[in-house]
């Protein structure tokens, strides 16, 4: 595992740059584009105590009402649910291209030995997930203990099978630029296909700051490696014109190739309808 460098950019420029893009005009959309475009990449979601098997069935049914072939709108990108209710998800999902992501690997503190983690991922997809979120340790990062950090992702990873693999960074709790940055390079290096701000739990989720930083590394890997690896922003977007900001420093920084749900979500409860009621 190689040493991460600190985020190699001030406060100030990160707040400039933010304000810079949020100013700009949208590059590759209208406004009403946008709107379709942000709707097709949400990870519809709920993570309660209280979700049931008709609290399911009404988040796929609206999941799969959103389509309108007729007036250009998608479906949402996937749902996001936990692991017991992810056959069901799967079931009634069958036959359209949403996807069902679930929750994996003690979300949302990651305060469980790396057997039951592994146990539980493996648990999702044998049940059909299409794609897993696990949440870092973050007490082990923040502590310096990376290589443990590390060598998680990597087992969780390998749990996945042809799943694709979100990693958590639990921002709000990361606090800092360089350490969001160092666990961003962290967690592809190790092998994540996306890498995802928040788990939504705390008071602290998605802010456009972190979602920038997470951006930067991504690009920068990218130089490094060549791969391209998605991009998550997760909790707090719960506005039209919150997403719209978050779009245009995804097109500012990453550009077009990242313009896709391949390689870019949104996890949101509230947001669809939000965006629906836009269009």
């Amino acid at each position: 595992m190689v040493a991460y460098k600190n985020y190699p950019r001030k406060e100030e420029e990160i707040a400039q740059r933010i304000k810079q893009y949020g100013e700009a005009e949208l590059k590759y959309f209208t406004e009403a584009e946008a709107y379709r475009f942000v709707l097709g990449v949400i990870d519809l979601t709920t993570l309660e105590g209280s979700d049931n098997a008709q609290k399911i069935n009404e988040l796929c049914q609206t999941a799969i009402n959103f389509k309108d072939e007729a007036r250009h709108i998608p479906s949402t990108a996937a749902v996001c649910v936990y692991p017991p209710f992810v056959a069901q998800a799967k079931q009634l999902l069958k036959g359209t291209d949403i996807h069902v992501a679930s929750v994996a690997g003690a979300f949302p503190a990651g305060q469980s030995p790396i057997e039951i983690k592994v146990a539980e991922v493996k648990y999702a997809v044998n049940a059909g997930a299409d794609e897993i979120d696990m949440v870092i340790s973050r007490g082990k990062f923040l502590e310096g203990n990376y290589q443990d950090v590390f060598d998680e992702i990597v087992a969780i990873k390998k749990a996945c099978g042809e799943a694709h693999l979100k990693v958590i960074l639990e921002t709000g709790e990361l606090k800092t630029a360089d350490n969001i940055y160092a666990a961003s390079m962290m967690a592809m290096e190790a092998g994540a296909d996306f890498i995802k701000t928040s788990t939504g739990k705390i008071s602290v989720n998605a802010t456009p700051e972190s979602f920038l930083i997470m951006l930067d590394a991504i690009n920068d890997y990218y130089k490094q490696t060549g791969k391209i690896v998605g991009m998550k922003p997760a909790g707090g977007i719960s506005d039209a014109e919150t997403s719209i900001l978050y779009v245009k420093i995804l097109e500012n920084v990453l550009g077009e190739k990242w313009l896709n749900k391949q390689y870019f979500r949104i996890g949101a409860s509230r947001l669809a309808k939000k965006i629906i009621e836009k269009i």
